[in-house]
């Protein structure tokens, strides 16, 4: 590799003068900035951001760990961190647990060990950020309500409420609500909205929060004598998969069975029935997520935790627009 010190010799100036083309071109004659740079796009020379990062003792890097990089959501939740921290001149790498706690634990030592500046999580397990704490790597709880630390969520407890007298409005009485796994706080708030309007939901467990457990949960209200009329799902992509069910067996949605998600991603509006769904503004909470941790890491000031709960809102669309 290029280092600085052949810039130097094949521009005919000391290090510190490179060093000064590229991190403060203004103290250096133009004449000069103008042969040191030429030389450093002719050599390919590249600055080695860990070294520098190294001198000033604070990382540029962020991270974000995420349940699911096959939701949506999570992508425009990363889509909104990621321009929270371009602004601030920071950059932002993505971790994907894939809702399994062994991934997780390993992930947030790695981060540790390359001591990133502080990390953004929607964990699988309040527990796994006990080596952050012990490194005193500042973290943010995203799409997690969590006293005591910096979070960013939505009222999902409100938002499973919505869902619930939605189908009560619409006259619906035999409700069924489809959850994911029940170590995921969003899960359980979402069913205790439920719980909330509804005196005595059928409740089926999933097995993830993907299409696969929203067919299979699908093909289990099928089964149901007598059958549910609706169903609300933890989030879009299990309702997605609901919806394939109905579809397949020629249940008609939504006449014979409405069908309620969560989350209102994209592919929600564009299904063979649009979704209606619970919104979460996504990339908003991506966003300001990461306005907390760079606050909190900025150094200026005491930081004091602060937890931002937005309001869900409910989106109706011809999944249970039943006439």
């Amino acid at each position: 590799m290029v280092g600085i010190k052949d810039v130097a010799r094949r521009a005919g100036v000391s290090i510190g003068t490179v060093s000064n083309v590229v991190n403060r071109p203004h103290v250096v004659s133009p004449e000069t900035r103008v042969r040191v740079q030429t030389v450093i796009e002719e050599l390919g020379y590249v600055r080695d951001e860990s070294a520098r990062q190294l001198r000033a003792g604070r990382s540029r890097t962020l991270a974000l760990l995420v349940l699911d990089l096959a939701n949506p959501f999570f992508i425009d939740v990363a889509r909104g961190a990621e321009e929270a921290a371009y602004e601030a001149d920071l950059n932002v790498i993505t971790c994907n647990s894939g809702q399994r706690v062994d991934r997780e634990t390993a992930y947030l030592a790695m981060l540790a060990e390359q001591r990133v500046r502080g990390v953004l999580l929607s964990p699988v397990t309040d527990a796994s950020v006990d080596g952050l704490r012990r490194n005193g790597i500042p973290y943010v709880f995203v799409d997690r309500l969590v006293p005591g630390a910096c979070s960013v969520s939505v009222d999902d407890v409100a938002g499973g409420a919505l869902a619930a007298r939605h189908l009560l409005d619409r006259g619906h009485r035999r409700i069924a609500f489809v959850n994911g796994p029940a170590v995921l706080a969003q899960c359980l708030d979402r069913e205790q909205g439920v719980r909330s309007v509804l005196p005595d939901p059928i409740v089926l467990a999933a097995g993830g929060l993907d299409v696969a457990s929203g067919r299979d949960a699908g093909a289990r209200l099928l089964a149901f004598t007598p059958r549910p009329t609706a169903v609300f799902c933890a989030n879009d992509l299990l309702a997605l998969g609901v919806l394939q069910a109905m579809v397949a067996a020629g249940v008609r949605v939504p006449d014979e069975m409405a069908i309620v998600g969560y989350d209102d991603i994209e592919f929600a509006a564009a299904a063979a029935v649009p979704l209606t769904s619970v919104r979460q503004p996504a990339a908003r909470l991506g966003r300001t997520a990461a306005e907390l941790l760079i606050a909190e890491t900025s150094g200026e000031g005491q930081h004091e935790h602060k937890s931002v709960v937005y309001k869900p809102e409910l989106v109706v669309r011809e999944s249970t627009l039943r006439p």
